[in-house]
């Protein structure tokens, strides 16, 4: 059975669909970009907050990670002319369009953990 999916008045296809997600996830891909753009979605932020907020990564990498970021334009890199410079970074307004994405794995995640943890109880509970 051949059934059609419609966005935006539009038919896709399972290839197409997929598609989509694969560049997405170019995009998004990594153990990083996802918390960082989470943490952004929360305000601007220096260099060093995210240090403190991307709890394990080191400099080189969340470098790396905000230049990738950056190229794809979803966050913008503003040095303030301060002694010493200043860097801070935001979502752009493309990067904010991730937003309602994040709240959902959020959301998700939280009933996982709570599907998780009752899972286990119930294990313990039977052993």
């Amino acid at each position: 059975m051949n059934k059609k999916v419609f966005i935006d008045q539009k038919p896709l296809s399972c290839p197409s669909q997929l598609k989509a997600i694969h560049d997405t996830m170019d995009i998004l891909s990594g153990k990083w970009k996802i918390t960082i753009i989470g943490c952004l979605s929360f305000g601007d932020k220096r260099f060093m907050d995210l240090m403190r907020e991307v709890n394990g990564i080191g400099s080189k990498m969340l470098s790396k990670e905000l230049q990738e970021l950056e190229i794809n334009g979803l966050i913008s890199r503003t040095v303030q002319p301060t002694k010493p410079v200043t860097v801070e970074y935001a979502l752009t307004a493309y990067g904010q369009t991730l937003r309602p994405i994040l709240w959902e794995m959020a959301d998700w995640g939280h009933h996982h953990r709570i599907k998780v943890k009752a899972t286990l109880k119930g294990e313990v509970g039977h052993g």
